[in-house]
């Protein structure tokens, strides 16, 4: 939390951190998801249906009490949790307040510790929480369809939530001054003229002014490269040149290459973890690309992976890459 150093101090990391709003688990966990204009409900996969446990810490540590204590926790704290978000009429805006109507602020609520059965995220929640780990760049949450999904009016729904949504991420922002808050293109693969990406791009076009960045989304789900391109390409020709270019889960050396060209400025990706995960590295040189450490080739080869890398893996203690 933001009292306790945010995420930078947990990390001990003094550069830039992006944090994701948690809009993919609508494609990863679909079928423990319910989306819904409020926000999207998951299943605890941890919990039989039914069954319901409390956690509280002693001696620093958590246990599970039984469902009886849950209920006469949740009457004792019915006081301090938070009430549905209320909806100013005049303004179709979602206010995040507690039951005493006040705003809510980061040092005066806590949240029951709890595991239930189900768990809504909504776009309010989404920003409070990146507000409090103090990330510097942080993203809407947003309506995410698999790019491989035949559903068009799905895909339509969730353009036009998208937009519905940055609105009220906005209106929940309470660090606008020294977090970036980059809204997520969404539409799916449809690139044609006034179609869903043209329609994603006009609203945000619309919300300029506090966007300092913009990210892409709803691509690297299996569809064909072809598609993905295509997508990556339009979107950059009606994205601001002053502003950065993000594209989500992207991370294979051609793609950023290709995309790179194309002008995006940012990526992410589990694939350079992943691939070290199972002994492969990622090297340059004469022989550039994979390095497999766990083949029997390296078995007895004691040097480092890459002559005059710096990074940790190579570095043979004076951090001088050997």
């Amino acid at each position: 939390k933001g009292d306790e150093g945010g995420l930078h101090e947990f990390m001990g990391w003094d550069r830039n951190i992006l944090t994701d709003s948690g809009g993919f688990q609508m494609v990863s966990l679909l079928k423990l998801a319910e989306i819904t204009e409020e926000g999207v409900t998951f299943e605890n996969p941890f919990l039989d249906r039914g069954e319901e446990i409390g956690i509280c810490e002693r001696d620093g540590q958590e246990q599970a009490y039984p469902d009886e204590t849950v209920k006469n926790n949740k009457k004792r704290s019915a006081g301090q949790s938070l009430s549905a978000p209320t909806i100013n009429n005049n303004t179709s805006q979602y206010d995040y307040t507690d039951k005493n109507n006040e705003q809510l602020q980061q040092s005066d609520h806590q949240y029951p510790k709890t595991k239930s059965q189900r768990m809504l995220l909504r776009p309010e929640d989404s920003i409070y929480h990146q507000n409090n780990i103090g990330s510097d760049i942080i993203m809407a949450l947003d309506d995410v369809v698999s790019s491989t999904a035949d559903d068009r009016i799905r895909f339509e729904i969730a353009t036009y939530r998208t937009l519905r949504w940055l609105d009220r991420c906005h209106a929940a922002h309470r660090r606008p001054h020294d977090q970036n808050l980059f809204p997520i293109v969404q539409g799916g693969l449809d690139t044609s003229p006034g179609g869903l990406r043209d329609i994603c791009l006009a609203g945000f076009r619309l919300r300029d002014e506090k966007a300092p960045g913009y990210a892409i989304g709803g691509l690297a789900g299996g569809e064909s490269k072809d598609d993905f391109w295509r997508v990556v390409h339009h979107c950059c020709c009606a994205l601001p040149d002053t502003k950065p270019r993000y594209l989500m889960g992207v991370g294979y050396p051609l793609d950023l290459v290709v995309c790179t060209a194309l002008g995006v400025d940012m990526y992410d990706c589990v694939y350079p973890t992943r691939t070290a995960r199972f002994g492969v590295a990622l090297v340059d040189g004469e022989t550039p690309g994979t390095l497999r450490l766990k083949s029997h080739h390296c078995a007895e080869d004691y040097r480092v992976i890459m002559k005059g890398c710096g990074c940790v893996a190579c570095s043979d203690g004076n951090g001088d890459g050997g």
